[in-house]
């Protein structure tokens, strides 16, 4: 079986993301009189928001666009530093011969927000406010939950349950993994 996607055509841009909604935020900046870059920095903090198991708020992001003044590609670095401590000794004194892949140990210093904002002030039109607006309305009325998401909260709610209590607060509906939907 082939499957088809319908070419997409627009006369004021385009803005196309991993979810619905981030596209639609981004697409609302081109409207608002935003440019390209303001879409994908509205876009960027949805996904924050609707997507936390892909990258979840606070995280990093590598960021590469062209810049047509200059004729050139650029790119801003998101991924954030590993905190001065964080070296192989400590973690040996600490009986590790890895570094964990979760909890507090191997977290880095977040990138995204810094990247992002970066990003705006240098190309973008609109104020931080207004980019902001729809995550920001998502992260306090609420939006569909993703059938992955709802899979990665319950997979993670013994973690937000015992070691993670404030993830719990946010992720957890009275300690109850939420459904998709």
């Amino acid at each position: 079986m082939v499957l088809f996607r319908p070419e997409l055509r627009g006369t004021q841009g385009a803005v196309a993301s991993t979810h619905w909604l981030a596209s639609a935020a981004g697409m609302a900046m081109l409207d608002r009189g935003g440019n390209a870059f303001d879409a994908a920095v509205s876009a960027g903090f949805v996904l924050q928001v609707v997507e936390p198991h892909l990258n979840g708020p606070g995280g990093d992001v590598p960021i590469l666009f062209f810049d047509a003044a200059r004729g050139d590609v650029k790119v801003i670095c998101g991924q954030g530093p590993m905190p001065e401590a964080a070296t192989i000794p400590r973690f040996r004194d600490l009986g590790l011969a890895r570094i964990p892949g979760s909890g507090l140990l191997p977290a880095c210093v977040p990138g995204a927000f810094g990247a992002w904002t970066r990003l705006l002030r240098d190309h973008g039109r609109l104020r931080l406010a207004d980019v902001m607006e729809p995550a920001i309305r998502y992260a306090a009325d609420g939006y569909p939950l993703l059938p992955n998401a709802a899979r990665t909260i319950a997979t993670l709610a013994p973690l937000f349950r015992t070691e993670w209590a404030e993830s719990g607060r946010v992720y957890l509906d009275r300690g109850a993994a939420p459904a998709a939907g």
